[in-house]
């Protein structure tokens, strides 16, 4: 298991949560962004830049990601991908994309933008919150904890 990291628009202090896991149980975590990101010097942490263009972070995750892997993204089309190859999709809100509620974000998301495209502003997403970040904390601890309960990633 890897955890990618949809590192563009990720907040640095979910970043930071990233790293500190990586580190506490030795998983690879690996940022993709069409910009430079710095990131501590780790065994455990990789930097993969892309060229800049629409979906080309998106699309190197997708093309590099594997059944049981994490995807950390807000990007919901990128999360449906990844479900679609078996792979888990959290939002850096905390919140798990699953194959029964993405389909209601996607139709949200598309709502949202035909709302947009006609003048409607709707204020975007509130500020990133301590909330945000302590929800995410506890998700990925609890994906973690339950990466090292199956007795494949034992033998590993």
């Amino acid at each position: 298991m890897k955890i990618w990291v949809d590192a563009d628009a990720c907040p640095v202090v979910i970043k930071q949560i990233l790293f500190k896991a990586a580190t506490r149980v030795k998983i690879e975590v690996i940022l993709v962004a069409n910009q430079f990101i710095s990131i501590p010097k780790s065994d455990f942490l990789k930097f993969i830049q892309v060229p800049p263009g629409f979906d080309v972070a998106d699309n190197e995750i997708v093309r590099r990601v594997v059944e049981g892997d994490i995807v950390v993204t807000g990007d919901i089309p990128l999360a449906a991908e990844v479900l679609e190859l078996k792979a888990l999709a959290l939002n850096p809100r905390g919140e798990l994309y699953t194959r029964h509620n993405i389909r209601t974000r996607l139709n949200m998301r598309d709502f949202m933008d035909t709302m947009r495209g006609s003048g409607i502003q709707s204020g975007g997403p509130a500020p990133f919150s301590q909330k945000d970040r302590q929800n995410f904390a506890n998700q990925l601890d609890s994906l973690l904890s339950r990466r090292q309960k199956t007795p494949q990633s034992k033998t590993k």
